[in-house]
């Protein structure tokens, strides 16, 4: 008999149910090892994949979430905002009308996220890179806001970290956004000679002017896993050298066998090895200054000699003083 024959009649074929949708943005397929992964469980394991330990892109708030105690981030220098000196235009529209496009849809004012927090009840001042923010480059107001950062930390004495995550110099400034650097350089040494931590973290990617200048120049420098940190990208630097470049090349892996980075975290273990590394950095007088409350000392009652004001102004803080490049705005942004 042929297979291709009902042995019985009458046989009842039962529809299969219909297929059901699924909402869209449940699931999403990891980068590193292609495999579909419930978003849900992401969120709760802080974004890294769970089986290949690939970890996702965030945003500065959500960095913030990450590294601070919860309700104790406050931003600062947010009416801070960059100008358009040059008058620049690409291929598609002008510089001032892509930064207001960028505003709207990111709800920050630049690149960089800067604030204080505390960090296991340690006040520290914090910058944090947005990459969705013009690819995270730095222009001349986020020179600023990290330069203003500094001298915050610098006068309350308290610990700096700064999270990377930038593609380096912001080309629509052109020079105005490399003399950053040595602005940023600037303020770093006054750290240091102060003896005040700073400690850099560098995240995917790293790249440019940001790790040419402070993203490098931290008392400990960190990175999470496969980030990709350099100056330079692998293209431009094979096409100069002419030469094929080593597995894993720009790979945080890469640069620690290089020595300039000392520590590879990963995300789930960030902040408490920021409170170890500030536990060991800050010492034990210093510790007690940034862990006691501010007590205000009773004025002395004490007449002091009167004299006439001098009519001569002080000249400003050159690092503390906005440039003509950059602005301060209100809160709501620029008009």
């Amino acid at each position: 008999m042929s297979w291709l024959h009902r042995a019985k009649k009458g046989v009842r074929i039962q529809r299969t149910a219909e297929k059901k949708e699924l909402p869209e943005g449940m699931w999403t397929k990891c980068p590193g090892c292609s495999d579909i992964v419930y978003r849900v469980e992401l969120d709760k394991n802080l974004w890294v994949c769970t089986r290949c330990s690939y970890h996702f892109p965030l945003n500065a708030h959500q960095y913030v979430d990450v590294l601070t105690d919860a309700g104790t981030f406050e931003e600062t220098f947010r009416n801070i905002t960059s100008l358009d000196p040059l008058n620049f235009r690409d291929a598609k529209e002008k510089y001032r009308i892509k930064l207001k496009k960028t505003m709207l849809r990111t709800n920050l004012t630049e690149a960089v996220l800067t604030g204080r927090a505390r960090l296991h009840g340690r006040p520290i001042v914090l910058g944090v890179f947005d990459f969705s923010f013009l690819g995270g480059s730095m222009g001349s107001a986020v020179g600023e806001k990290i330069a203003r950062a500094g001298l915050d930390a610098l006068e309350r004495h308290s610990p700096l970290i700064v999270l990377s995550r930038s593609g380096g110099a912001r080309m629509h400034e052109s020079v105005l956004s490399l003399m950053q650097m040595a602005k940023t350089s600037a303020v770093l040494a006054k750290l240091h000679e102060a003896r005040v931590p700073f400690i850099s973290v560098m995240s995917n990617p790293t790249t440019g002017g940001v790790s040419a200048s402070f993203a490098s120049l931290g008392d400990v420098n960190l990175a999470e896993p496969h980030a990709q940190i350099g100056f330079a990208g692998p293209r431009v630097i094979r096409e100069t050298i002419n030469q094929e470049l080593p597995p894993g090349f720009q790979t945080a892996e890469f640069v620690q066998e290089c020595g300039f980075v000392d520590l590879i975290v990963s995300r789930g273990e960030m902040r408490s090895v920021l409170h170890r590394l500030l536990c060991f950095l800050c010492g034990s007088e210093q510790e007690e200054k940034m862990l006691k409350p501010e007590v205000e000392e009773p004025p002395v009652a004490e007449e002091a000699p009167t004299r006439e004001a001098d009519p001569t102004p002080s000249p400003p803080d050159v690092l503390g003083t906005p440039d003509e490049t950059t602005r301060e705005i209100g809160l709501h942004g620029p008009a």
